[in-house]
């Protein structure tokens, strides 16, 4: 019986799936292994659960996902398909994990859901936290390779393509591509840096654009505003370095007291415990 059952619900969800839309992935990023595995249900259940979400929590995970730059993997329906399927899998491996281990924890059961539902937040966070150090690391980079082309007689659109060509890929050069896009489809230069720092949402970035846009105003020369923020974000990140090496004795202390110290006290305490005992003291 159970056998049947589990054959008639791989039916059934093959039916569903066929229902869905074809996943036109041409201008995304490609799918890991692992969402590979999951992606028919969650395309299912973004097509027939999902769509039917308000606007409101649709625009809100939409702008999340853009500035995590997961917006080229997933949409918003689908991620928050993700966040069903997790919500529903965990348990379902919790349990089976109690069978394994032959011992029952209700707690376990209850908070499980909870714990897969929040999975993809953290993952998300955790992600944009890697993408602001990865855009922040990779921008005085950038902008040297911007700033010699402009001096070289390049304009920006121009100097902006020869950046990318040049410098290493990561986030910083997806969103210039998508900068350069814009320019292209006849977006004004202001607007779609006033685009790409609504997306990232980083200071540095902020301070950038708003450079670019206030010389473009002025009429002041671009290369030299350029060379002034390669400059700036250079010495920003040498300071940031120079904070993290700073802070790292002070983030030792803790594993210190907690682990090492126990250790070598009982390391150098034990012989002369054992000599005290063996001399009846």
């Amino acid at each position: 019986m159970t056998g049947l059952c589990v054959f008639l619900t791989i039916i059934w969800f093959n039916k569903l799936y066929r229902l869905v839309d074809n996943d036109d992935r041409a201008f995304m990023d490609p799918l890991s292994f692992k969402l590979k595995l999951i992606w028919p249900f969650i395309q299912i259940i973004a097509a027939f659960f999902c769509s039917f979400l308000p606007y409101e929590i649709i625009e809100k995970t939409e702008d999340k996902l853009m500035k995590t730059g997961v917006g080229y993997l997933l949409t918003a329906e689908q991620f928050i398909a993700l966040r069903i399927f997790m919500a529903i899998l965990v348990p379902v491996v919790v349990w089976f994990s109690m069978l394994a281990l032959k011992t029952y924890e209700p707690l376990w059961l209850v908070f499980a859901p909870l714990l897969g539902f929040l999975l993809p937040n953290i993952w998300l966070s955790d992600t944009r936290k890697r993408r602001e150090i990865d855009v922040v690391r990779t921008l005085p980079t950038y902008l040297d390779f911007i700033t010699m082309c402009v001096e070289a007689g390049l304009n920006f659109q121009g100097a902006l393509g020869q950046a990318m060509e040049k410098a290493p890929p990561g986030p910083m050069r997806n969103e210039f591509a998508i900068v350069l896009r814009d320019m292209r489809s006849g977006l004004a230069r202001a607007d779609a840096l006033r685009r790409m720092a609504g997306r990232l949402d980083i200071t540095e970035i902020t301070s950038f654009v708003s450079s670019i846009i206030q010389a473009e105003k002025m009429g002041a020369s671009l290369a030299a505003v350029l060379r002034v923020q390669a400059d700036q974000r250079r010495n920003e990140r040498f300071q940031r370095a120079e904070k993290t090496a700073m802070q790292a004795p002070v983030k030792l202390v803790g594993p210190l007291i907690i682990f090492i110290f126990p250790v070598t006290f009982i390391i150098l305490g034990f012989p002369i415990a054992m000599k005290f005992l063996g001399a009846d003291l």
